[in-house]
């Protein structure tokens, strides 16, 4: 006959333990306390924020005192649709935005599809690293270092004075390029992620069915890839259609959306113009997400 086995007391229902069964029965309740603080946070530090902003973008600056009156009206967007600078300044940071985004994906394809599909691994995780480096260094630090090579006297001009050339100097050429190189990257890891999921039998089945190269990549390659083009454009476009840093530094007298921003709160005081022209910056950037997701951007994130 077997021993009986013993009985091992009940733990004690301890308030922690009572919370724990109650919480563990009721796994809605977990994700919801999960997400209570950084959803809060969300709300009043950054809603909150983007609502003062907008309520803002109603009021008036007094000519006469420089005071902000608060009486609602539309007068401030009435003066951005109106004013033939203002429509000049948007239409400029849209240009160069756009420039940018299309000399980012020429350049990032070719680096992006060795990656994927022609690099061993040892050198894909060389060359990852290699791209992801440049953002580890600080942001004016990058900035400066291109002012000292394309200034008058800087490494540009130096190398090119023997063949009679000189560079851009610094203008719009100038801040085109460098918003090239500081965003390459945000460029080169989404299409090499969108490229690294293209089966390698797809482009063998081309192959084989006669396909050349040209007609490999234009027929296979680029449609499969295109919507992670699209998505690395999202960070490409809205990157440079905020920034005021840059323009400030390379520019001239031709004045970006964000320098814009800047120079109505900094030094003309007036908030509710620069609240005003935040929301159009943020407009601009809505409809290209609506477009970029028509083609299909965010499956490729």
């Amino acid at each position: 006959m077997s021993a009986a086995t013993p009985t091992l007391p009940a733990p004690p229902a301890t308030p922690g333990r009572r919370l724990a069964t109650f919480l563990f029965r009721r796994p809605k309740l977990q994700v919801g306390l999960l997400l209570a603080a950084p959803m809060t946070w969300l709300v009043l530090a950054y809603l909150g924020s983007l609502a003062a902003l907008f309520v803002a973008a109603f009021w008036r600056l007094d000519p006469f005192t420089s005071e902000v009156v608060h009486d609602y009206g539309l007068q401030n967007f009435r003066t951005i649709v109106e004013g033939d600078v203002y429509r000049t300044i948007a239409f400029r940071t849209i240009g160069i935005a756009a420039a940018v985004t299309v000399a980012d994906m020429i350049i990032a394809f070719p680096i992006a599809y060795y990656m994927a599909k022609v690099a061993s691994p040892r050198v894909r995780g060389l060359l990852i690293v290699a791209v992801l480096m440049p953002l580890w260094s600080s942001y004016l630090v990058k900035v400066y270092a291109w002012r000292v090579i394309l200034q008058e006297e800087g490494i540009l001009n130096w190398v090119l004075s023997p063949f009679n050339l000189s560079g851009p100097g610094f203008g719009n050429v100038a801040t085109w390029l460098v918003f090239t190189y500081l965003w390459l990257p945000f460029m080169i890891l989404p299409l090499y992620a969108g490229l690294e999921r293209i089966p390698r039998s797809l482009l063998e089945a081309s192959s084989d069915l006669g396909a050349g190269g040209w007609l490999t990549f234009r027929r296979v390659v680029l449609p499969l890839a295109f919507p992670a083009a699209v998505a690395g454009s999202i960070f490409t476009f809205s990157l440079t259609l905020g920034d005021f840093i840059l323009p400030q530094i390379f520019g001239t007298s031709q004045l970006y959306l964000g320098q814009m921003v800047f120079t109505q709160v900094g030094v003309a005081g007036n908030l509710p113009l620069a609240a005003a022209f935040t929301f159009v910056a943020m407009a601009i950037m809505l409809l290209y997400l609506g477009a970029a997701k028509r083609l299909g951007a965010f499956e490729a994130l």
